[in-house]
């Protein structure tokens, strides 16, 4: 059995990372957690008849006897004198079970819902590993959302990674929860027996936690619900471990226990920015706008980790959130996360001003893995014929309206005038809908079919 040394004292502290030196055997471990006790902060618990709880790190760079270390709950309170560090010989785990279900958790996948730890044997680490390509299965099993944006143009395939763009103010919470909540595998024929949905909340206010929350519990579909939440007052370092257990989870429900996995992420450009916090801290070399250069490598680590496997009858499904600083769709985090993933739905602030949700702009939006997922043996014939047709005529509306607004509706020849009542029915009638109006394809492909008759 090892022996776990601790450590006393500190070389140097910087914003969230320490360093440690003149470290004896065993030596430590890249990515191996320690845990961190300071002296005041034991004498306050100790006063209060508490155990004292230690903070929780892991080792982000070796270099010979000196090891730096990320410190989940932050430096607060620290000093180079008052520390001590325990080299734990194990990397970050996560204690698997079907009890998961219906539970809520931290951002360091801590229970915070009153019902004890998760009691098992099987742990995995969270930084997952490596899927042998040859191993996946293409997706190309349609995912019903009840949305007709979605449905009819930027269909939604099971195993799919499809991120939504949004910005502050738009209703990017509203439209994901909406979704998790009316999504169905229509091909697998098994209904909503086996669906589950995994939700990551990376530096969210906690009126955004408590909506979703609420959502799921008013929708009946809590049950089958795991939530990870990492809020607007909590560490941000905790934001890089978020992700990792909600997706770890969510592989073992799809890959292991047979499940359907919807996995939500919001907001992931609170998570690129504490990656960046992070390496700004460790003195790295910056890139775009301030970002480390593997922030590419870093997104996909977590993006790849979606899809569908051989010999497993689960899936697992990604729909990442962010809100693109400045509505820049160039921004280095949209722009990277468009190379690694299948598409995105991109919302419009303009669509919301009218009143119409989903605000989904539906020229910039698309879905890569659309076209192997639609038409005959997986959703109808028409449906294929029907987004071609409805893409074309809309991309017309645009030049429509800029021509009218210099010359005038009134001097429009009639062909102009037909598009652009196609254009006001098609936000009105097609993209929006009510609240929890949750069409069909069939809804969907006629109302298609009405209008392309305008």
């Amino acid at each position: 059995m090892q022996t776990h040394i601790q450590h006393l004292g500190l070389k140097e502290i910087r914003s969230n990372l320490v360093t440690l030196t003149g470290i004896t055997a065993p030596p430590p471990l890249y990515e191996e957690i320690v845990a961190i006790n300071i002296d005041n902060h034991q004498a306050q618990d100790q006063a209060q008849g508490q155990q004292a709880s230690p903070r929780t790190g892991r080792v982000i760079q070796i270099s010979g006897n000196t090891a730096t270390v990320l410190v989940f709950e932050g430096t607060g309170g620290m000093s180079l004198s008052n520390t001590a560090t325990t080299f734990t010989g194990r990397l970050m785990e996560i204690s698997l079970s079907k009890d998961l279900l219906g539970r809520t958790f931290d951002g360091l996948g801590r229970p915070i819902d009153g019902l004890g730890i998760i009691q098992s044997h099987n742990k995995r680490v969270i930084s997952g590993s490596a899927t042998n390509p040859t191993q996946r299965i293409y997706p190309r099993d349609y995912i019903h959302t009840g949305f007709s944006a979605i449905d009819g143009l930027t269909t939604l395939i099971r195993g799919q990674k499809l991120p939504i763009f949004s910005a502050d103010g738009l209703p990017h919470d509203k439209l994901a929860a909406q979704i998790a909540t009316q999504a169905k595998i229509i091909s697998a024929g098994s209904g909503q027996n086996n669906f589950a949905v995994v939700f990551a909340a990376m530096g969210v206010q906690h009126g955004t936690a408590e909506f979703f929350r609420q959502a799921f519990e008013e929708s009946g579909t809590i049950d089958r619900t795991i939530m990870y939440l990492n809020l607007a007052n909590d560490p941000p370092t905790e934001r890089i471990a978020t992700p990792r257990f909600a997706l770890t989870a969510a592989e073992y429900l799809a890959y292991d226990l047979g499940y359907h996995v919807l996995v939500i992420l919001t907001d992931m450009t609170a998570y690129a920015e504490a990656v960046r916090e992070i390496s700004s801290a460790h003195g790295e070399i910056p890139s775009r706008k301030g970002y480390p250069g593997y922030l590419y490598s870093d997104l996909a680590s977590i993006y790849e980790r979606a899809g569908i496997l051989k010999n497993s009858p689960g899936s697992l499904t990604q729909i990442p959130i962010l809100t693109m600083p400045s509505e820049d769709i160039t921004h280095p985090i949209p722009d990277l996360t468009g190379y690694i993933t299948e598409g995105q739905i991109v919302l419009d602030r303009r669509l919301t001003q009218q009143g119409i949700f989903p605000p989904i702009n539906v020229l910039p939006s698309l879905s890569r893995l659309m076209k192997d997922g639609i038409g005959e043996g997986y959703t109808t014939p028409d449906h294929p014929k029907f987004a071609a047709q409805l893409f074309a005529k809309y991309a017309e509306v645009g030049d429509v309206r800029a021509l009218a607004t210099i010359i005038g509706e009134d001097d429009l020849t009639e062909h102009d005038k037909n598009i652009l009542e196609f254009g006001y029915r098609f936000e009105h009638e097609f993209i929006h809908q009510e609240e929890f109006e949750n069409r069909s394809l069939e809804e969907t492909l006629n109302i298609a079919r009405e209008l392309l008759l305008v």
